[in-house]
């Protein structure tokens, strides 16, 4: 049903994240099957494709970043105006049925091209999956949770691709690196699949109720945004969303580095596949689980300070990673970073929904998701070619620059702002 009818509907829901726990947290639980998607692949991929492809150049090892990345950030661009015409659920599936040859592809890929491959299934899978999990959120909770929404959905997602990749570290050292941590996959896109068809339900009745709301608590004559419209203003301008999305654009290009060049540059330095393991997960683990808490932080004392603190802490964690030497340095380094990113991950998709009205507040999350996913393409592409010409330790002095420059920007032009409602 369009928005426009949706909006004539007297609405019969009570939004809140008490009110509607059930589905909350079945959410919570299919995005975090969502991040373990990812999370086999942040140990082992890199590793793999020089130990049995045989690739030496980074750039070209990054090739399978840079197809999920950009695949990833154009699906996230379309996904909020999809949701919108089919339904939430209908999308949630879509992404999901995407996403059920990826595990497959990757455990009996012949050469390379065939895993950069299964990487744009799961840019698909990803993009409508999360972008999807993000927007039923915060359909449900309303304007005075959406942080902690947030916090919940990124905490889960980004925990389950910490567990993920410890998982598959151990599984590779155990076993193999391939196909044995790729069942995981095949577990997580099966369970997530059939919660999705069997349990979750369609949340668009929720927006037209907080649109009643919003015309009861304001003056203002609502005018439809164009799609058009909605990008110019979330891509640049409003500052308060321009400062947002170059925000999540370069939190994303630093993880892409770290996706890509983590685990190549510790196992260089003679660490156990474990120790690799272990030293990926860290940083998704503490991303993930100060979530919980950070996100929740941002309802109470804006979004501003956690955002431009979180990228400066990105930036120094950083940069300690090539002038530490030693297993422990390397875990608080990791640690530092996922304290950084868990400041700022779930705080951005919140001063969207501050912003953004409710009727084009799920377009706008995709435009913030597509600038941010470019993220992965930028620093997939830029972090290959410095670590090729400079080193990798060059490579992450540069991005540690760029993430700190972010971090000013925000101080500088973002201004508070509470929840429109």
């Amino acid at each position: 049903m369009p928005l426009n009818e949706l909006q004539s509907v007297v609405p019969t829901r009570t939004l809140g994240l008490r009110e509607n726990w059930s589905q909350f947290t079945l959410l919570v639980l299919v995005n975090a099957f969502v991040g373990g998607m990812v999370g086999i692949e942040r140990t082992v991929l890199p590793l793999l494709a020089g130990a049995e492809f045989g690739l030496a150049s980074h750039l070209s090892t990054l090739h399978f970043i840079v197809s999920f990345g950009l695949v990833k950030a154009i699906t996230n661009l379309f996904a909020g105006g999809i949701s919108e015409r089919i339904g939430r659920k209908r999308t949630l599936i879509a992404g999901w049925l995407s996403g059920l040859p990826v595990p497959l592809i990757i455990m009996f890929a012949p050469d390379w091209s065939w895993v950069v491959f299964a990487n744009v299934l799961l840019g698909i899978n990803q993009g409508l999956c999360w972008s999807t999990t993000v927007i039923m959120k915060i359909d449900l909770v309303g304007p005075t949770r959406r942080g902690l929404a947030m916090g919940l959905n990124e905490a889960a997602g980004y925990l389950a691709v910490a567990l993920a990749a410890l998982g598959a570290g151990y599984l590779a050292a155990v076993t193999s690196l391939r196909p044995e941590p790729f069942w995981l996959g095949i577990i997580f896109v099966l369970a997530g699949l059939l919660i999705s068809v069997f349990f979750v339900h369609e949340t668009k009745d929720f927006v037209a109720l907080e649109v009643h709301q919003h015309r009861r608590t304001t003056s203002t004559t609502f005018q439809p945004e164009t799609f058009t419209r909605v990008f110019l203003l979330t891509s640049w301008r409003n500052r308060n969303l321009f400062a947002v999305s170059q925000a999540g654009l370069i939190n994303n290009l630093n993880d892409g580095m770290a996706w890509g060049l983590f685990p190549v540059f510790f196992a260089m330095v003679g660490l156990s596949l474990s120790e690799v393991g272990i030293l990926v997960a860290i940083y998704p683990a503490v991303w993930g689980l100060l979530q919980l808490v950070t996100g929740a932080i941002s309802d109470h004392i804006g979004r501003k300070k956690l955002i431009a603190g979180g990228m400066l802490i990105q930036a120094i964690a950083i940069w300690l990673l090539p002038t530490t030497n030693n297993f422990w340095e390397w875990v608080g380094a990791s640690a530092l970073l996922g304290v950084g990113t868990a400041l700022v991950y779930p705080t951005l998709l919140a001063a969207i929904g501050d912003v953004a009205h409710p009727s084009w507040r799920a377009t706008a999350v995709g435009v913030y998701r597509f600038w941010r996913d470019s993220g992965y393409v930028i620093g997939a592409l830029l972090a290959g070619i410095l670590a090729d010409t400079l080193g990798i330790s060059w490579s992450m002095w540069v991005i540690g620059a760029l993430t700190f420059l972010s971090g000013v920007l925000v101080a500088v032009i973002m201004r508070e702002q509470g929840a429109v409602m």
